[in-house]
C-alpha cells in the first residue's frame, strides 16, 4: 500500500491553460527527486493525478475544475457498431508493443502528427528532445503499442502499466490515416489490454466538455469521472 502522506509535492504558479483559451491554471506535481514506485504512481491515479514524461501532476485551479479525471470500468464496456466498424477497417494493421524509442521512424511520425494535427498548441514546434522528453524518458511502467500498415509505422499509442490498471497517456499517427480513426483504436485495444491482464481500470486522463480535441474521451462508456464525492458512473452522454 502506498505512504502518499510522506510524499513532497509542489505548486506550480499560475500559467495559462493549455485547453482553455483565456483562463489561468495551477498545477501540483509530485517531486521528481523523491522515489516514486509503481505502488505510488496506481494510488495517485485513484486520486486524479496523471503523467507527462517523468512528471505526475493534477490541476489545482482557484476559479475552475473543468478538468475531469476519467476512467474506463472495462468489464463494463460493450463495443457499440461504431467501435466495431473501426476495427473491421482496421483489421489490415499488425500490433506490436515495445519498450519507448525515439527512433528515425517514431520521430518523423510524432512530427508529421504535430505539425498537421496541434499547430496551435503549446507542443508546436515538435523536437527530437520533447519526443524524449515526453514519451520516451518517462517511467518505467511505459510502453510503446505501435501499429504497422505491412512495415509502415502508421500510430504509437503510449501507456503505463499499473499495478490494477493501465492508463492511456498519448496516441500519435500518420494524418494520412485519419480516416481510420486511430485514436479510438488505440483506446478499444487498451480496453481489451486492460481486461486481458485482469485489471479493473483503463485511465483516459481529463475530459473538459469545453474542450472539442476532448469530446471522443466521453462517447467511451460506462465511464467513470472523479468529483469531490468519488468517481461517479457515466452512463450516457451529456
Amino acid at each position: 500500500m502506498a505512504d502518499l502522506k510522506s510524499m513532497r509535492f509542489f505548486q506550480s504558479p499560475d500559467h495559462g491553460c493549455s485547453y482553455l483559451e483565456g483562463v489561468d491554471a495551477t498545477t501540483i506535481f509530485a517531486d521528481p527527486e523523491q522515489p516514486i514506485t509503481t505502488t505510488d504512481y496506481t494510488a495517485l491515479s485513484q486520486l486524479g493525478f496523471r503523467r507527462s514524461g517523468p512528471y505526475l501532476y493534477k490541476p489545482n485551479c482557484k476559479s475552475c475544475d473543468a478538468c475531469v479525471p476519467v476512467r474506463i470500468p472495462v468489464n463494463a464496456f460493450t463495443e457499440t457498431r461504431r467501435y466495431l466498424r473501426i476495427r473491421k477497417k482496421n483489421k489490415d494493421l499488425t500490433t506490436r508493443i515495445s519498450e519507448p524509442h525515439d527512433s528515425d521512424q517514431v520521430w518523423r511520425l510524432y512530427e508529421d502528427y504535430i505539425n498537421n494535427r496541434h499547430a496551435d498548441g503549446d507542443m508546436f514546434p515538435p523536437s527530437r528532445t520533447q519526443l524524449l522528453d515526453f514519451l520516451v524518458k518517462g517511467r518505467p511502467e511505459a510502453r510503446f503499442v505501435e501499429y504497422h500498415l505491412e512495415d509502415v509505422l502508421i500510430a504509437v499509442s503510449v501507456m503505463d502499466q499499473l499495478d490494477d490498471s493501465l492508463s492511456a497517456i498519448y496516441t500519435f499517427f500518420d494524418p494520412d490515416h485519419d480516416h481510420r480513426s486511430l485514436g479510438s483504436l488505440a483506446i478499444l485495444d487498451l480496453i481489451q489490454r486492460t481486461r486481458a491482464l485482469g485489471f479493473r481500470y483503463l485511465y483516459l486522463g481529463y475530459w473538459i466538455a469545453e474542450s472539442r480535441k476532448m469530446a471522443y474521451k466521453a462517447t467511451f462508456l460506462p465511464q467513470e469521472r472523479l468529483t469531490t464525492a468519488g468517481w461517479e458512473l457515466i452512463t450516457r452522454h451529456n
